[in-house]
């Protein structure tokens, strides 16, 4: 065996140097191609992202159109105050979190199940169509979906139909605020549970399948099976999806909320982007507007913080998250 060096063996102990500034330029000329593909990325994240973060600035201010953002009066935590001292801060807070959180805890189970109920498919001719047919309410428009629920849960629609010779009158679903989110909950679930469940699906294609096969001979039942491999498998996935859904749960959608508003269910579907919108948009208060999202972007943060740490807490405890 060949002898190393005095001067092989210090280099061998001696950690690698990092790479100056003028390699990293260097690999970056070299190699500029790469960074073209990501160059619009960056550029689209920059416009809609990092620029209008200087328009947050009218939060502290009294907004005027016409002195402009650098013109106007500042006001301080104003605006801030008097949202959180207003009448409806707290119902329009609580509308928010319950809409979100409920929509999590049963919608984020709904594609993990789904992906594993297609996994036990075997005929793949079988398994293509039905995947086919859940993933093709996602590409609904969530305008279109609206307009259904209101054709489908109106007094004279099919729903109604159905119900009324079993209990005599026809609800008004959707005048009613308790119904509201179940009905927003189940049809955002049906609309997006068979998209969201590819990334389980394709998780799962990874299994090796000689780990059923023993673990049948051995006499593992299939929920057995499912708990001992596909799950474990599945859980580095669901750790960061959760966080990213969980992390997210104050921006809950506007449209879907918006355009299944009445008058009559308003007391369960006025959340925070819909009353930005109203209070911005069509009342023309761009300042209170910009505190309540600034408001709305912060809890995102504190709460992404919050569920982060405590998934790391969970893998760390080998929990199922």
């Amino acid at each position: 065996m060949k002898q190393l060096s005095k001067a092989d063996k210090t280099t061998e102990i001696l950690p690698k140097s990092k790479p100056s500034i003028y390699q990293n330029l260097k690999y970056m000329k070299t190699n500029y191609m790469l960074y073209m593909f990501i160059l619009p990325a960056i550029l689209l994240t920059l416009v809609f992202k990092y620029f209008p973060m200087y328009g947050t600035v009218i939060a502290f201010k009294d907004f005027n159109p016409i002195k402009g953002i650098l013109g106007s009066d500042w006001v301080g935590f104003e605006h801030f105050t008097s949202f959180l001292t207003s009448p409806n801060f707290m119902r329009i807070l609580l509308n928010t979190i319950q809409l979100s959180s409920f929509e999590l805890l049963l919608g984020f189970p709904a594609p993990i199940i789904l992906a594993l109920m297609i996994n036990q498919v075997r005929r793949a001719k079988v398994k293509q169509n039905i995947q086919l047919i859940i993933y093709a309410p996602h590409f609904i428009s969530v305008i279109v979906i609206s307009g259904m629920l209101f054709i489908f849960l109106s007094p004279t629609g099919p729903v109604n139909a159905l119900l009324t010779p079993l209990i005599g009158n026809p609800v008004s679903f959707m005048s009613d605020p308790d119904a509201f989110r179940s009905i927003y909950i189940l049809s955002g679930i049906w609309q997006g549970a068979g998209f969201a469940s590819i990334i389980y699906v394709a998780a799962l294609s990874n299994v090796d399948p000689q780990l059923h096969d023993a673990a049948t001979i051995d006499g593992a039942t299939l929920l057995q099976r499912i708990r001992h491999i596909d799950l474990p498998t599945l859980k580095p996935v669901m750790a960061v999806l959760f966080i990213l859904a969980a992390g997210g749960i104050m921006a809950i959608g506007f449209e879907k909320a918006y355009l299944l508003q009445t008058s009559m269910n308003l007391p369960a579907s006025e959340i925070l982007p819909t009353y930005v919108y109203k209070r911005g948009l069509q009342a023309g208060d761009f300042s209170f507007a910009t505190a309540v999202g600034l408001f709305n972007a912060v809890a995102n943060v504190i709460l992404l913080l919050l569920v982060n740490s405590i998934v790391k807490k969970l893998n760390e405890g080998d929990g199922l998250l």
